[in-house]
């Protein structure tokens, strides 16, 4: 079964902010609940091409991944893709400007569930959605509190 989830936070911030902000993977950890830790696997840019190995708990495991930057438009969009784990994935963010000092960002993960996640597809899809609500949120928080 295919999770494909999206979600979306209007930001009071400018778009050039909030893009530089969640583009860098550095960043991750501040923002991401579930994030523990990012490793630079490839030069630290953020570019297509550049890998990035991430650290996480979801569903009470600890997992391990390596994403690929495989599109970045800057200030625009943003596609990270990973094929190996339990559940290969594609995370895209993108960032309209409302206005000069507000954004929507949205994120999209999508993926077919491999090994033990394959059989909790449904039980997945809730989970991230309610993941990347919380994770869009503080985002916001942290961002509108600088």
């Amino acid at each position: 079964m295919k999770v494909d989830v999206t979600t979306e936070i209007v930001i009071d911030r400018p778009r050039s902010k909030v893009a530089k902000f969640a583009a860098n993977p550095a960043n991750a950890p501040r923002w991401y609940a579930n994030i523990e830790s990012v490793e630079w696997k490839s030069t630290h840019r953020v570019a297509a091409g550049s890998r990035i190995a991430f650290v996480a708990s979801f569903l009470g495991k600890r997992i391990s991944y390596t994403y690929e930057i495989v599109e970045l438009v800057p200030l625009e969009r943003l596609v990270m893709r990973t094929a190996e784990g339990p559940f290969p994935m594609e995370t895209t963010y993108t960032w309209e400007a409302l206005s000069p000092r507000s954004t929507r960002m949205t994120l999209r993960n999508r993926g077919t569930p491999a090994g033990f996640a394959k059989f909790a597809g449904p039980m997945m899809g809730r989970s991230i959605r309610k993941a990347t609500e919380k994770d869009l949120t503080a985002l916001k928080e942290l961002l509108e509190s600088t």
